[in-house]
């Protein structure tokens, strides 16, 4: 089982040079497992990924793998993938180009999906979540039992 298991939501504020403090409950297990070594990337969805490194590393060689019709996605993905390492006072420095792609303005959100992350900003968070809940419920999940 992968010692990454994130889940849930923090509400935070990016600072004037466009960092976020990494929650006490993430950064454990960040420094633990992934000595603070983190991959940044665009999302398809609006948001930015947030992986610890060894995570990274195995969707990176996965998107190489795939065949030619997947090159724009793999340069998507890629093309913005920016290393980052928590500071010494437990900050994450989202760079500029991916804090536009994403529309990070002061208030985000840093959402828990499992073995990753999910940086948004909050207001588009919101729109994002109202389309997803006027919408129809997958099968998968309408049949899932829990």
């Amino acid at each position: 089982m992968s010692p990454y298991q994130f889940e849930g939501t923090s509400a935070l504020a990016l600072d004037g040079k466009g960092r976020i403090n990494v929650p006490t409950r993430h950064r454990e297990v960040l420094m633990t497992h992934a000595n603070g070594q983190l991959t940044l990337s665009r999302h398809p969805d609006g948001c930015v990924m947030v992986c610890p490194r060894p995570v990274w590393e195995e969707f990176r060689e996965k998107l190489m793998t795939l065949p030619w019709e997947a090159t724009k996605w793999r340069r998507i993905f890629l093309g913005s993938a920016q290393p980052v390492e928590i500071d010494s006072a437990g900050r994450l420095l989202v760079a500029p180009e991916l804090r536009a792609s994403a529309g990070l303005m002061r208030d985000v959100l840093l959402m828990g999906m499992g073995t990753r992350l999910e940086l948004w900003d909050a207001q588009r968070y919101a729109v994002h979540e109202a389309e997803i809940l006027s919408g129809e419920m997958p099968d998968a999940i309408k049949s899932f039992v829990f």
